[in-house]
């Protein structure tokens, strides 16, 4: 981390007028103590003000050889550029979900691309890394319909006798919608046999063992693997048959899950490698670390745009190998099965809850979901409070759920709640770009409950708002 910093503050112009303005001599920088006292780097004072060129090496944008768009809270796109030696890194990590987890080096595995193709980081960078590992030797062959269920039917069909195992790639209710097609469809997914990698969704281990039983799998820690990655970082870390085993085991420990994590919400559980992506936690200031786990999460890696101590306004906290072993020892807690156990440090994600949710892989943020409540037509049904989350309804399918506060001495109807419903869904196609390519059309209408002014449930009165949960 130390020769990053440097080689970033001497080579990358946004970085070097970065420290100068917060004051930083980075010849001191010579300690990790040091290190750790370096300002964070944010979107809104890092990215945001510079050029894009100023954030790469040398001011050049063009040593890059291709760019990743995400959506930002105002619709404006991010642009985030890379080069192909970043890929390569990162294949590290889908190798460690496809050897240590499927054993595909021994399998001839048919990889199904299911993220959404085009600018956005997922589809495009799954594409080129499972590729790398094709190319490296993997008997991986891969196809990439994205999201298009028709299309991943017809390929699925088409490829699967050639194969001794199926890979798809997705966000997790996507895929939950693609198995449930296919199923009624009459498509055997344990012939051959069917394991999934998934990215951008914190799920229930409940959701996991109903996909396991869907595809027929016998154990869930060696046929499924989420990613924690984003349009910034690449990938940064990801679940492997131990963090598997373990989030599982706590799962069914709630005391322990709340002392390891600090709260009684399961976070995503991945291990990371600290040479790729180095992690730290931005801790409330005067918080002993001890009373206070969780916090901000800080990385640190070299790409297109080299990142140093970057907020990336995920909540979670990391915790090293041996001190995970021996919590679990402390309290007896014995891990089910037999899998790849990699001595990483271990990443927990609880996810941008105070600012987006998480839907079918897209971040939804309440400022676009407030331009569809605050039009003329509601000014005098609604307060404009409104709370945003996604649940699992009996199906365990995702839903996005949106609860609005009716003004004063107003009684909502049906009618009221069809029409707000429909003119969010309008302006979230108009204004997140992820939304309208990686949320099936079908369910993008949020399913909207209007309650009375005051509410003490969602809407109390004398307290800060949240509009997420």
């Amino acid at each position: 981390m130390l020769r990053l910093f440097q080689e970033v503050a001497r080579d990358v112009p946004a970085y070097r007028e970065f420290l100068t303005t917060q004051g930083v001599a980075p010849e001191r920088i010579t300690s990790i103590e040091a290190f750790r006292t370096l300002p964070p780097t944010t979107k809104d004072n890092y990215y945001r003000p510079h050029p894009l060129p100023q954030l790469c090496r040398h001011g050049q944008l063009d040593a890059c050889d291709m760019v990743a768009l995400s959506t930002g809270s105002t619709g404006e796109p991010a642009v985030w550029p890379r080069f192909v030696s970043d890929e390569l890194e990162t294949a590290a990590r889908f190798e460690q979900v496809l050897r240590d987890g499927f054993r595909a080096h021994e399998r001839r595995t048919l990889a199904v691309i299911c993220f959404a193709l085009g600018n956005w980081v997922g589809g495009m960078y799954t594409l080129a890394c499972v590729r790398h590992l094709a190319a490296k030797g993997y008997p991986i062959t891969v196809v990439s319909p994205g999201n298009q269920p028709a299309e991943i039917a017809r390929a699925l069909r088409a490829l699967s006798p050639h194969f001794e195992q199926r890979v798809l790639f997705g966000y997790p209710p996507f895929l939950k919608d693609v198995i449930d097609a296919g199923a009624g469809q009459g498509l055997d997914w344990s012939a051959p046999p069917t394991r999934l990698v998934m990215a951008g969704e914190v799920f229930s281990e409940e959701w996991r063992d109903w996909v396991g039983a869907r595809l027929g799998v016998a154990d869930a820690a060696t046929s499924t693997a989420s990613l924690y990655g984003t349009a910034d970082g690449g990938v940064l870390a990801n679940e492997t048959p131990l963090s598997i085993r373990i989030r599982r085991a706590l799962a069914r420990r709630p005391e322990a899950a709340r002392a390891l994590f600090g709260e009684a919400r399961l976070p995503t559980l991945c291990q990371y490698d600290p040479e790729h992506r180095f992690f730290e936690v931005e801790r409330a200031e005067g918080v002993p670390p001890k009373e206070e786990r969780s916090g901000w999460l800080l990385f640190s890696g070299d790409g297109g745009a080299p990142l140093v101590r970057y907020r990336i306004l995920d909540r979670g906290g990391v915790v090293g190998y041996g001190e995970m072993l021996d919590f679990l020892a402390e309290r007896g807690i014995e891990l089910d099965g037999e899998g790849a156990e990699p001595a990483l440090p271990f990443v927990y994600v609880f996810g941008r809850s105070h600012f987006a949710v998480s839907f079918y892989g897209a971040n939804v943020y309440p400022e676009n979901v407030s331009v569809g409540i605050e039009q003329p037509e509601f000014a005098a049904q609604l307060t404009g409070k409104f709370v945003l989350e996604v649940a699992e309804d009996a199906a365990r399918d995702a839903e996005l759920r949106l609860t609005v506060e009716l003004a004063r001495a107003v009684s909502g109807s049906g009618e009221l709640a069809e029409r707000i419903a429909a003119s969010v869904r309008r302006e979230l196609e108009r204004l997140n770009s992820e939304f309208a390519n990686y949320t099936p059309s079908a369910r993008r209408s949020p399913r909207v409950e209007l309650r009375a002014f005051g509410d003490a449930e969602y809407f109390p009165a004398g307290v800060k708002h949240r509009y997420t949960r």
